[in-house]
């Protein structure tokens, strides 16, 4: 009898979302008693680390709908961890900014979702880790960029 569909025993794309699922609900688990969950703090860390960015950028760095990072963002400012403009200085985007408490927060974030990673990491040498991580990222840049003609 022939197989139909994907073999989830040997799919690397199944074990993929397998692990991704896991790292998600591991950070939902360490960030839930800080009142976050992992978009919140995706958010956040993007705006620590590039302040100014749009809607649409926050959107997309952190998967998500740039109605639901909309939705956020309002959550966000109400709160006082993120301020912007009620005009935008340049065209209709309204650069982002975090607050101190927006940073106090992230930080104690930060520091439960590092815990999960190095849990995730922690039977890995070096040498593995890196190597893990440049394969996953020439699969992203196949994807991503490739001319989708699987390699011929």
């Amino acid at each position: 009898m022939n197989q139909v569909g994907v073999d989830l025993e040997t799919s690397l794309g199944y074990l993929l979302k397998e692990a991704s699922s896991a790292l998600r609900a591991a950070m939902e688990e360490v960030l839930r008693p800080l009142g976050m969950n992992v978009t919140r703090y995706s958010c956040l860390e993007l705006l620590a680390q590039r302040p100014g960015l749009s809607n649409s950028e926050l959107a997309r760095g952190a998967f998500v709908t740039r109605q639901s990072m909309n939705v956020l963002l309002q959550a966000l400012e109400r709160e006082g961890y993120v301020t912007r403009p009620a005009e935008a200085p340049v065209g209709k985007v309204l650069p982002t900014r975090l607050t101190p408490r927006g940073r106090r927060s992230l930080e104690k974030a930060t520091v439960a979702v590092r815990s999960v990673e190095v849990r995730m990491l922690a039977g890995m040498t070096e040498t593995e880790q890196s190597g893990a991580f440049r394969i996953l990222q020439s699969m992203i840049h196949s994807l991503r960029d490739g001319d989708g003609d699987g390699g011929a």
